[in-house]
């Protein structure tokens, strides 16, 4: 069982390898963790549907691309959470960065930063954010959420792993959320393991 003190703890002590690659496009999200019963809880958001977005009504977390007025990645996550959902980020609730990650299928390159969440903040969201909620980590981690599943995307058909989260969303949590994610827990020997389709 993954206690925050845990990640507190390797977080503080990880130093992640930058990833050589050309990218078009870069960008940083912020992963949101709050402790709830002794258990930690990760915040998910829905994006808003839009036709020329690639990623559009999928869950993530909240980020985007890095603007030539952001300092640097980390000030890219803290500003687009706080455009996308009224959370301003200090410095205080800055936990450490997880891996880098190149994209898929595009040529983009995201960087994810943790923060420490406490209480019940009031999310206030743009246009680009339709809904907000928290899961426990080790929710994500049952084997009867995790399987591969088919997808028509870009115009192919793939195979994806997915996480299955019916009491709070219709759609699964796949993509590059679900890769940041695996990323986070290799730093605690855990990992997601899907089943077969059927």
């Amino acid at each position: 069982m993954l206690r925050m003190e845990q990640i507190i703890a390797r977080l503080a002590a990880h130093q992640p390898d930058p990833l050589e690659m050309e990218a078009r496009r870069l960008a940083a999200v912020a992963m949101l963790l709050r402790e709830r019963r002794e258990h930690p809880e990760v915040l998910f958001i829905r994006r808003a549907e839009h036709e020329a977005d690639p990623w559009s009504g999928d869950l993530g977390f909240p980020g985007g691309g890095i603007e030539p007025r952001d300092a640097d990645a980390r000030a890219a996550a803290e500003r687009e959470t706080l455009e996308e959902i009224g959370l301003c980020l200090d410095a205080h609730r800055y936990l450490g960065q997880s891996a880098e990650l190149a994209g898929a299928y595009l040529p983009i390159k995201i960087s994810c930063f943790v923060y420490l969440i406490d209480g019940e903040p009031d999310f206030r969201l743009n246009g680009e954010v339709v809904e907000t909620f928290w899961v426990p980590l080790q929710t994500l981690l049952e084997p009867q959420r995790n399987r591969l599943a088919s997808f028509e995307y870009r115009g192919a058909s793939r195979q994806h792993p997915v996480i299955e989260l019916p009491e709070w969303s219709e759609r699964p949590l796949w993509g590059i959320t679900y890769r940041l994610l695996q990323q986070f827990l290799t730093l605690f020997d855990l990992g997601f393991n899907y089943r077969e389709p059927i």
